[in-house]
């Protein structure tokens, strides 16, 4: 194994699952400018994450939409005629 390719600094920081507000304190060496302050009155360097085992699929056992920088609203809006179109023939 190499030497001195490991980062020697981790520090406690707070990763927030942005999809149901999920909240995690863990050590780590990734950079955010965010803060956040938790319970115990200390502030943290917060991490946003999109999705973690709170709201992943597998984990929960449910199918759950995530929407992330309006995709579900881009994909409804091209294709809103076709959707149109199936309701009027049923």
């Amino acid at each position: 194994m190499k030497k001195d390719i490991h980062p020697k600094e981790y520090r406690t920081v707070v990763f927030k699952d942005m999809s149901n507000d999920y909240t995690f304190m863990t050590k780590s060496t990734a950079t955010t400018k965010d803060t956040i302050v938790m319970e115990d009155g200390k502030e943290y360097p917060l991490i946003k994450i999109e999705i973690s085992n709170t709201s992943h699929p597998f984990y929960t056992g449910k199918m759950k939409l995530v929407d992330t920088a309006g995709r579900v609203d881009k994909f409804m809006s091209k294709y809103q005629k076709h959707f149109e179109k199936n309701k009027k023939s049923e």
